[in-house]
């Protein structure tokens, strides 16, 4: 730094500027914006999404259990800040069901409305306070939305946006197609008018559905035909919508003529007042100035926050990669949490809830014209028009007409009970990971519905290793192709060799399983072939001591009478003493250690195994751990006891190096017995005839 001080600063300002561009997008893709070609279609498209966020946030603060401009401030606040820290050009961001009936859930059961009821002056009966529900439960949804922002920064900077990998695609359906019937249920006292109890914990979607239907007698007829013609309508206007197609410009705005007409005939009806129809209510005007969150909420919070933050995070990437994928970008997952963090961080201050991204909206966003997020910042300016002035016209908007609207737009989440059926085809593991989910996320609640789901999965992958398919190969027609010898009929097993296959790496889990098959696969006992050795060995040593008795006894008789019957005189015996007789001699040889070589099988009597060698191909093999280093060495162990060779083909270089760490490689096992590929140690060593 010293020595350098020029050079220091320009690789500072350049790795400063590097950064900045890195967490700021913005500034890397809008000076090159290109207006002639992109700027109408991006207004077209940012008025139509923009559209669709007013109805939609109205009724997805239903979900969330919160007065209905919170989801106004939901999809204006987030939204913008997304504009610049997002990647994706294509995804909208802001309210979406699936979270909004996350935070729902955990807003009924930390904030109940059993909480706030207080007794009437006059009749001293107990009424609901909403006014301090309400605000109590925006403090909380605050509270909870700042924490997922400071989770998803968190594992952004982190580099943890590879967390979407562990969340398959049939967990993601099946929990959100729970997610649609959690949705369903909670929706349906507004289409039926009546109150329900808020359950929380285990089994409350249950308990709320049966006393749903020990409710239906009490069905406010009014509510159900206001309910029900306007999804009839919704449902109508779409399909025709959807007939025009590229007919038009840009779609029926259905949702928003829906509350815009319900609105005129409930206020000039008086629907609230002559049919006893709930409507939505007042609803403040201008922008809220930024409050802290209330920081005792944390850490009652804590673990819902991080679910919520984990969901976001998946579906939004998830939807923004099929994007990019269609139109030739590169969405940077990272970034992408900490895009999403601001946004949650930020609308935390401003009395917004969570925000995760909407596929109908995004699908709209891109087939009006949509380019960049361009589209989303003339969205937030239709919205910020719409707080600031027009909001308050909708007091008398019905929650049915809203209830409505949200059941017609999980239409899509229901076609996903059609995976059963495809994945019942296609991957029955698959399948059992989305009813688990399925089921786990009804009978539970969102969270530990999760949660379950992710062990579920995980537990899948280790079982899956566990239980891999093992095969001996064979070789294809005198070629370098080796396949299955059991499902393939061209694939011949090669004469005195077996190559073992596993299709999965070796662990500690199924490092055991690893061994026994291959054991298995060959054939032959080898633990009882190594017994009969012993047995025969010791038979043999016994068998020898005896012989060594009997010829030492009948040597010294032969000695002893030697000496007595001698015809040399005594005095000559010493000549030949220091040099000793022929006997002697041989009793000498007798003494000395006999080889330390054991015996072959042949030579015990034992008949050999049909192969002299095996190879274990390695190729699917990525990394190994202290257990399977440890089996590796009782296999060639095992085999070499029965005088069968061990080869190791196809491993990696990391592989290797884990091998030398682990102290694989000895006397016995050296690196002749590791070869590249199939073929090498086949012509080479293993089967001359084939040369």
């Amino acid at each position: 730094r010293d020595a350098f001080p020029c050079l220091f600063s320009r690789c500072s300002a350049s790795t400063a500027k590097s950064l900045l561009f890195r967490f700021i997008p913005i500034l890397t893709w809008l000076p090159r914006y290109p207006v002639k070609e992109w700027l109408l279609g991006d207004i077209i498209s940012g008025f139509s999404v923009g559209i669709m966020h007013l109805p939609q946030g109205l009724a997805y603060s239903l979900l969330a259990g919160l007065p209905p401009v919170v989801g106004l401030y939901s999809a204006f606040y987030p939204v913008l800040v997304y504009f610049f820290f997002g990647t994706s050009r294509h995804i909208s961001v802001g309210p979406f069901a699936v979270i909004s009936v996350m935070i729902g859930s955990i807003t009924d059961s930390l904030e109940p409305s059993g909480k706030f009821m207080e007794a009437d002056n006059d009749t001293n009966v107990p009424i609901l306070n909403e006014a301090k529900r309400d605000a109590a439960r925006v403090q909380l949804a605050a509270a909870l939305t700042f924490l997922v922002g400071i989770f998803q920064i968190a594992l952004g900077l982190l580099q943890f946006g590879f967390l979407a990998t562990y969340l398959s695609e049939p967990l993601v359906r099946g929990y959100t197609t729970a997610a649609a019937i959690q949705v369903l249920i909670s929706q349906l006292k507004y289409v039926i008018g009546v109150e329900l109890e808020e359950y929380a914990g285990p089994l409350a979607l249950i308990y709320t559905f049966l006393e749903l239907c020990s409710k239906l007698p009490k069905t406010n007829v009014g509510t159900l035909v206001t309910s029900l013609i306007a999804i009839i309508s919704i449902l109508i206007v779409k399909k025709i919508s959807d007939k025009l197609g590229k007919r038009i410009p840009v779609p029926i705005p259905t949702e928003l003529l829906t509350i815009i007409i319900a609105t005129g005939i409930s206020y000039g009806a008086k629907l609230n007042g002559r049919f006893n129809i709930s409507v939505v209510g007042e609803i403040p005007s201008g922008l809220v100035p930024p409050k802290a969150p209330v920081v005792s909420y944390f850490g009652q919070v804590i673990g819902n926050a991080f679910a919520i933050a984990v969901v976001s995070y998946v579906i939004c990437v998830s939807l923004g990669k099929i994007f990019a994928f269609k139109h030739g970008y590169k969405v940077d997952s990272n970034q992408e949490l900490i895009a999403l963090g601001l946004s949650n961080f930020v609308g935390g201050f401003f009395q917004c809830y969570s925000i995760g991204c909407s596929m109908s909206r995004s699908l709209v966003q891109e087939s009006t014209g949509g380019h960049s997020q361009v589209s989303a910042a003339v969205s937030c300016l239709l919205l910020l028009v719409t707080i600031l002035k027009i909001s308050e016209l909708f007091r008398e908007l019905p929650k049915a007409i809203l209830a409505a609207i949200i059941l017609v737009n999980l239409k899509g989440m229901f076609k996903q009970f059609k995976d059963i059926h495809t994945l019942w085809k296609s991957n029955f593991v698959d399948l059992l990971i989305w009813l688990v989910t399925f089921v786990a996320t009804i009978l539970l609640n969102l969270d530990m519905g999760l949660g379950v789901a992710v062990v579920f999965s995980l537990l899948t992958v280790i079982f899956r290793t566990q239980m891999p398919h093992y095969s001996i190969l064979g070789q294809v027609s005198k070629t370098g192709i080796y396949k299955d010898a059991a499902e393939y009929q061209k694939a011949e097993e090669i004469p005195g060799v077996k190559i073992f296959r596993s299709s999965a790496t070796i662990y500690f889990a199924n490092a055991a399983l690893y061994e026994e098959a291959l054991k298995t696969k060959c054939g032959i006992d080898v633990e009882h072939l190594i017994e009969k050795k012993k047995k025969a060995l010791k038979k043999k040593h016994n068998k020898d001591k005896k012989e060594e008795k009997k010829a030492k006894v009948f040597l010294w008789l032969k000695v002893t009478l030697f000496i007595c019957f001698s015809q040399e005189p005594r005095g000559d015996t010493t000549a030949n003493g220091p040099s000793g007789s022929v006997d002697d001699q041989k009793y000498q040889n007798l003494k000395q250690p006999q080889s330390s070589d054991q015996p072959g099988l042949m030579a015990l009597g034992l008949e050999k195994p049909p192969f002299h060698s095996i190879i274990l191909d390695f190729s699917p093999v990525n990394f190994v751990d202290t257990v399977s280093i440890k089996t590796l060495k009782n296999i060639f162990k095992d085999f070499q006891e029965i005088e069968v060779n061990v080869f190791l083909v196809g491993c990696n270089d990391s592989v290797i190096s884990q091998l030398e760490r682990g102290n694989f490689f000895s006397q016995n096992i050296t690196k002749h017995h590791l070869f590249a590929s199939l073929h090498h140690p086949l012509w080479r060593y293993v089967s001359p005839v084939l040369k």
